[in-house]
C-alpha cells in the first residue's frame, strides 16, 4: 500500500511538471507566430526530439520489435493522435486565436478525457471527481476572465478555437487508448517508436506546407526554441504523462491540466513582464481545491 502511494505521488509530480512544460509550449507557440510555420514547428520539434532520444531508445525498440509488430495498429493510432496531430493542431490554432481563448479551450481537456473514458472504457466519473472538475473549472474561468466573468460573454470566436476543440478531443482519445492498449515495451522505447512513426506521418504534411509557403529554413536563432520544445514538452512531458496515465488513470491525470493557466500566468510574469493579480490567487485556490477533491476520490475498478 505504501509503495503504491509513493508511486502515485511520483506520478502526480511528473504530471504536474508536464503541465508546466505544456504551458511553456503554449507560450513558445504564440511567440513564434509569423516566424515559424505551424507544421514546420511541429515537424522539427519532433525531429530534434527523435535525434536526442534515439541513442537511448533504439535498444529498447530493437528488443521489443516482436511486440511492436504485434501491436502495430495501436502504435500507428497512438503516434497519429499524440505526435502527429495534437501539437500540430495546437500550433495551427495559435495562428488565429488569442491566448485567453487557447487557455479556455485547453481547460476543457479533463472533461474531454472523462467523456472519452466513459465512451471507450465505460469508466464512470465519481461524485468526488465531478465536484473536483467543477471547482477546477471555476478556478480556470476566474483566471482566464481576469476576475470578470463578463469577459467570457465578449469572447470573439476564432477559427483557432474550433481547431483547439478538435485538439483536446484528440488528446482525450489518446489518453484513454493509451491506458487501454498496453504495449509491452520500455517507456523510453515506446516514446522513441511513437515519435519516429509520428514524425514520418508529419513529413508529407510538412513538405506540403513547405511548398505552399515557400519553405522554412532552419537557422541558429531558432535553436533554443526547438531544443526546448523537443526536450521539455516533448520527451520529458510525454514520458511523465504516459507514466501518469498508467499509474493514476486518464481521468485523474487530466485533472492536472487545470494547473496550466496558473503556470502560464507565472511564465508570463517572469518572461514578458505581466503582473499577478488577486484573481490569479483566487483562481489558483479553486484549481488546487479541485485537484485535491478529484485525486482523493476513490477510483472505480476500471481505472
Amino acid at each position: 500500500m505504501q509503495q503504491h502511494s509513493q508511486s502515485a505521488i511520483f506520478a502526480a509530480i511528473g504530471v504536474i511538471l508536464t503541465t508546466l512544460f505544456w504551458a511553456g509550449n503554449a507560450v513558445v507557440a504564440r511567440s513564434t507566430v509569423g516566424d515559424i510555420p505551424p507544421v514546420a514547428l511541429a515537424f522539427w520539434r519532433w525531429a530534434v526530439a527523435l535525434a536526442i532520444l534515439l541513442p537511448f531508445g533504439i535498444q529498447h525498440v530493437y528488443r521489443a520489435r516482436a511486440a511492436l509488430r504485434q501491436h502495430w495498429l495501436a502504435l500507428l493510432c497512438l503516434s497519429l493522435l499524440s505526435v502527429a496531430t495534437f501539437n500540430t493542431l495546437l500550433y495551427i490554432a495559435a495562428q488565429s486565436t488569442t491566448a485567453i481563448n487557447i487557455t479556455l479551450v485547453n481547460s476543457a481537456m479533463p472533461v474531454s478525457v472523462a467523456i472519452m473514458a466513459w465512451l471507450l472504457l465505460r469508466q464512470p466519473t465519481s461524485a468526488g471527481q465531478a465536484v473536483g472538475i467543477g471547482a477546477a473549472a471555476i478556478g480556470t474561468l476566474i483566471i482566464v476572465s481576469r476576475g470578470d466573468l463578463g469577459v467570457l460573454a465578449n469572447l470573439n470566436i476564432h477559427p483557432g478555437d474550433a481547431i483547439m476543440v478538435a485538439a483536446i478531443l484528440v488528446w482525450g482519445v489518446y489518453s484513454v487508448l493509451l491506458r487501454r492498449w498496453s504495449i509491452p515495451i520500455h517507456p523510453v522505447g515506446f516514446l522513441t517508436a511513437t515519435i519516429a512513426v509520428g514524425t514520418l506521418m508529419l513529413l508529407p504534411v510538412y513538405l506540403l506546407e513547405y511548398a505552399l509557403l515557400d519553405g522554412y529554413t532552419l537557422n541558429v536563432a531558432h535553436a533554443p526554441v526547438f531544443l526546448y520544445l523537443a526536450i521539455f514538452p516533448g520527451i520529458l512531458a510525454y514520458l511523465f504523462w504516459n507514466h501518469g496515465i498508467a499509474v493514476l488513470g486518464p481521468s485523474r491525470s487530466a485533472m492536472f491540466i487545470y494547473l496550466m493557466p496558473v503556470f502560464a500566468a507565472v511564465l508570463a510574469t517572469l518572461f514578458i513582464g505581466e503582473r499577478l493579480y488577486a484573481y490569479h490567487a483566487a483562481g489558483g485556490a479553486f484549481i488546487l481545491a479541485g485537484l485535491f477533491l478529484a485525486t482523493q476520490a476513490r477510483q472505480s475498478p476500471a481505472q
